[in-house]
């Protein structure tokens, strides 16, 4: 038990009749970075309410460091961000990280806070005249004005512009950096894969995937194959490119005229390859790539769905 974090035992929430979590089990160690997957309505902020006892589930168990989620918030072993819930108006940012620093159990200097949020420049604005972007840097500020052991956040990026999503990663590494747990629901899937040590994919309650970025890009079993097919090459057919071995998907694009590009999705890319060449076919360009970790968790929902079409139409 000392080694984790925290702990989803067997966890349902319902909602009237829908099921927002089912059966969830995970457990989060320390030092992680975690990243928080799954389609709109799959579950991801009911879970983080849950962890964070803003809910209580209806089945199993919820722990954070061995206790309840009250008992380690009240300790202020948890820093949270989340997307509900306003700023203090008429007042400047200072204050408020002032007042965030000051009741945090564990509180850090406001400098400090202002500085790792990347804020200092906004400390003498009034938060009721800030960006979209501004606001979510001040509530990264908050969530951070403490010592906390774990850092949650839900969808943390929404509304900043690219420089600034990679400030505020940069900030959120170096929380890692300390030893802390970190833990983001985000629909900004190159950022699961670029920041996350550990991908979470929830799809409609339930927990399909759980590995490293590449474990997941792994477990899809696709490759990619693309490259050009130029008509003084010889006539073809799309159909012959769809009847190759290990063919999932096909998109065929004419951008020049007399040239187009091919892009396959295959689950056995040197077979689609030498089934090219037997067809008949000169490949330009070729190139084989796995798959990235949008295409991945595209291909682990897609599946799930058709499983639970088909357990669905069995019944």
């Amino acid at each position: 038990m000392g080694t984790e974090v925290a702990a989803f035992r067997g966890v349902g929430k319902s909602y009237g009749r829908v099921r927002a979590v089912d059966d969830l089990n995970l457990v989060l160690r320390p030092g992680e970075t975690v990243a928080l997957l799954g389609p709109n309505g799959a579950g991801k902020s009911s879970s983080l309410d849950l962890l964070l006892g803003l809910r209580e589930p209806d089945q199993g168990s919820v722990t954070l460091f061995g206790g309840t989620p009250r008992e380690a918030i009240a300790a202020g072993r948890v820093g949270a961000m989340l997307q509900s819930g306003g700023l203090m108006a008429d007042v400047k940012v200072r204050e408020l990280v002032r007042l965030a620093c000051d009741v945090h159990p564990r509180g850090r200097s406001v400098t400090g806070v202002l500085t790792d949020a990347g804020i200092t420049e906004l400390a003498e604005r009034r938060v009721d005249k800030l960006s979209g972007g501004q606001e979510q840097r001040v509530r990264f500020a908050l969530a951070i004005a403490g010592e906390s052991d774990l850092i949650v956040l839900d969808e943390p990026t929404t509304g900043m512009d690219v420089s600034v999503r990679q400030a505020f990663w940069a900030s959120m590494r170096a929380q890692a950096d300390a030893g802390r747990t970190v833990l983001f629901a985000t629909h900004y899937l190159e950022e699961a894969d670029s920041i996350a040590d550990r991908v979470l994919v929830l799809h409609r309650g339930r927990l399909i995937a759980d590995g490293s970025s590449a474990e997941i890009k792994a477990r899809a079993g696709a490759r990619r194959v693309a490259f050009e097919l130029h008509d003084a090459d010889g006539e073809f057919e799309e159909s012959v490119l769809r009847m190759l071995p290990g063919v999932q998907s096909l998109d065929v694009t004419a951008r020049v005229p007399g040239v187009r590009t091919v892009r396959i999705r295959t689950a056995d890319a040197d077979a689609s390859v030498a089934g090219l060449y037997r067809a008949g076919l000169y490949p330009r360009g070729l190139e084989v790539t796995g798959l990235g970790l949008e295409q991945a968790f595209l291909t682990i929902t897609g599946e799930q769905d058709q499983y639970e079409a088909a357990k669905e139409s069995a019944r």
